[in-house]
């Protein structure tokens, strides 16, 4: 009767030779070396493996499997695979390898120790892919990419060309606005003085003051990096300065508090004309004869809307001498309801406060 010892020598016999007929004919390349051989040979290749290669099985078995590595073969790669057979680690790599006939494949590997029962390294078990086609793919894919980076670029660098060309002729169509506005402006200004005191005279200044706030805004349009878009803050020195240039500062004072708000350049005209009207029409009538007064101007952005408030602490609207000849109220309500917001008058006693508010998102100007 067989002893035990060798009844499982013979189970290990038969295992081992139903492994090796499995991976014969296994569709996976497949390749055992041994590494107490001396430069760690290979010892048994399947089909699939001489397939891939291109070699016999005569030719192959005994040798290193570095006679598959040539001129592209990457050296560092090697060097990981190396390292990790000295330390008997499993490792899973894509290596550039050449077959018997020359042609460079690609191929993914997996290296695994097979230890004895000792825990020794008995053998090296290596099981391959061909990954030509994955790398044909992503080098495709690369190549694709970078066309259309290319072309991305190409075109964005047109939009860019185009954008500064509208930019630029933004700009000198405000530039040359603003020109002619203070020409106008000045005109009026020249004629006025040649104008007896009265109604005529007082109505060519006032024109002349409108022509020159709608002159500022395209002056700050003019300036902005952007001219498609008109910042309030940056209009608030040059409104105040305009504003405040006839104005007795000993007996009027005239503040402004603007929230750093971007409205559209569409927007920018109207607006400045409709401030300059209500800021200009307080400074004027509010505080008659010797009186001293302020007037105060805030904008403040709340959401979508942009809210005007001009205050005076003056005579109050109702106390006000008529003037037939005058159109300053109805001029900011056309205004407003071109830039399709409100406007409230409001007796503050004392004094007078305009409310106005201006949608922001999406505006878009009646007539426009």
């Amino acid at each position: 009767m067989a002893n035990d010892n060798d009844s499982n020598d013979q189970v290990l016999k038969v295992g081992a030779g139903t492994f090796v007929s499995a991976f014969s004919a296994s569709r996976t390349p497949m390749v055992v070396t041994d590494p107490r051989l001396p430069d760690n040979p290979i010892i048994w290749v399947n089909d699939a493996f001489l397939a891939l290669t291109g070699y016999a099985r005569e030719e192959i078995e005994g040798r290193n499997c570095r006679m598959l590595q040539g001129e592209d073969t990457d050296a560092g790669t090697v060097s990981r695979i190396t390292e990790a057979v000295a330390a008997g680690s499993p490792i899973d790599v894509e290596i550039l390898n050449y077959r018997k006939d020359g042609s460079a494949f690609w191929n993914g590997m997996t290296i695994a120790p097979v230890r004895n029962e000792e825990g020794a390294v008995a053998y090296y078990f290596a099981a391959q892919a061909d990954m030509t086609e994955k790398h044909r793919l992503e080098a495709a894919m690369a190549d694709a990419n970078a066309e259309l980076e290319r072309q991305v670029r190409e075109r964005t660098s047109a939009l860019e060309a185009a954008l500064e060309q509208k930019t630029a002729l933004l700009h000198e169509v405000d530039h040359r606005v603003k020109n002619n506005l203070q020409v106008i402006s000045s005109l009026m200004l020249l004629k006025a003085r040649r104008t007896p005191l009265g109604e005529a005279r007082d109505a060519l200044e006032a024109m002349a003051e409108r022509v020159g706030a709608l002159s500022t805004a395209h002056r700050m349009l003019y300036s902005a990096g952007d001219a498609t878009q008109f910042n309030i803050k940056d209009f608030a020195d040059d409104f105040l300065g305009d504003l405040t240039a006839t104005v007795d500062r000993k007996r009027t004072t005239v503040s402004a508090e603007f929230d750093e708000v971007s409205v559209s350049a569409a927007m920018a005209a109207p607006l400045a004309l409709l401030m300059h009207e209500i800021a200009s029409n307080a400074i004027r009538h509010a505080f008659p004869g010797d009186r001293e007064g302020r007037v105060s101007i805030v904008a403040r952005r709340e959401g979508n809307i942009l809210n005007v408030r001009i205050e005076d602490d003056g005579i109050g609207i109702g106390a006000g001498t008529p003037n037939p000849a005058g159109f300053g109220r109805s001029l900011a309500e056309m205004v407003v309801r071109q830039l399709r917001g409100t406007i409230a008058w409001t007796e503050t006693n004392p004094g007078t406060c305009v409310a106005i508010a201006v949608p922001l998102d999406g505006v878009r100007l009646k007539g426009a």
